[in-house]
């Protein structure tokens, strides 16, 4: 039987698996994006931002800032004890200021807001390297199927490799 993971293991753990199983994590975000904390509940990321987050004023993306949106709704679910998190049936972004350029660092905070058996909610923020809140998104996820994969919360599948302790 696996062994059952605090929530920061646990959420690196499947940081890890995105990382390794994704077509377009490991392509856009690879070694750039970092999980600092998680508790359940809460997740906070970051990003160093490169050339290929930004666009033609190379300033960042919203794109990427989207792709975050996504990315850290998965892992405020994942911070939940889930480590199938589900799929995607809404995303929503605001953008409110720069994010930064290459070379800077933007800052996210996902909260996975309600969980359901069917769906769970959840909302991300995004700091610059100012610390002015950059943007803002929400990611609403159906997670039946996943509730149906986790027999014990935090504890994942036989055979994924676990991220070690650091």
């Amino acid at each position: 039987m696996a062994q059952k993971l605090p929530p920061l293991r646990f959420v690196r753990s499947v940081l890890k698996s995105f990382m390794s199983e994704s077509g377009l994590e490991p392509r856009l975000l690879g070694p750039h994006l970092r999980i600092t904390n998680a508790v359940a509940g809460k997740v906070d990321f970051e990003l160093d931002i490169a050339k290929h987050h930004t666009n033609r004023l190379s300033i960042l993306h919203g794109g990427t800032i989207a792709s975050m949106v996504d990315l850290g709704g998965s892992l405020a679910v994942a911070s939940m004890g889930l480590y199938a998190t589900g799929v995607s049936t809404d995303l929503n972004v605001t953008y409110l200021s720069g994010g930064g350029k290459a070379g800077d660092k933007i800052s996210a905070t996902a909260i996975c807001d309600k969980m359901g058996k069917t769906l769970a909610y959840t909302s991300i923020t995004f700091r610059n390297a100012k610390g002015e809140l950059a943007a803002r998104g929400s990611h609403t996820k159906y997670v039946t199927q996943a509730w149906k994969a986790q027999e014990i919360p935090f504890t994942p599948p036989e055979g994924v490799e676990i991220e070690e302790d650091k």
